[in-house]
C-alpha cells in the first residue's frame, strides 16, 4: 500500500456524487479523473472529468464505492488531499481540501503552493 502523503481519499459525498454521473453516462467502467494543469487565478488548476481508461503512470483510488485516477504529476501535487462534493446555495461542486496548497483562490478551483 502506498504511504499515506501519495494517496487521494474522497468523501462519502464524493464517492455518492461520482457513481450518480456514472450511472447517468451508462458505462459502469467510468472513472473521476482529477488532474492538475497550470494556469487558474493562483497558478495552478484542477479538472475534473469522466474517464474509462488508465495509463501507465495513472494512479487508482477507490473509496466509498467510487473510483478515482489520478496522474502522476498531478499526484505530486495532490498526495494526502480529500476529495469532498458539497451542495451550497450558489450551487454544487466537487472541492479538494488540499494540505499542499500555500493558498487558494475565492471559487476553490486553483491553488498555489
Amino acid at each position: 500500500m502506498a504511504e499515506a502523503s501519495r494517496q487521494v481519499q474522497m468523501t462519502e459525498s464524493a464517492a455518492t456524487r461520482i457513481q450518480e454521473l456514472i450511472k447517468n453516462e451508462g458505462n459502469s467502467d467510468l472513472m473521476l479523473r482529477l488532474q492538475v494543469s497550470g494556469g487558474g487565478c493562483s497558478g495552478f488548476q484542477y479538472e475534473f472529468s469522466l474517464d474509462d481508461k488508465n495509463g501507465s503512470d495513472d494512479h487508482v483510488f477507490e473509496n466509498h464505492g467510487a473510483k478515482m485516477v489520478v496522474d502522476e504529476v498531478s499526484l505530486d501535487l495532490l498526495g494526502g488531499a480529500e476529495i469532498d462534493f458539497v451542495r451550497e446555495l450558489v450551487g454544487a461542486a466537487f472541492r479538494v481540501n488540499n494540505p499542499n496548497a500555500s493558498s487558494s483562490c475565492g471559487c476553490g478551483s486553483s491553488f498555489s503552493i
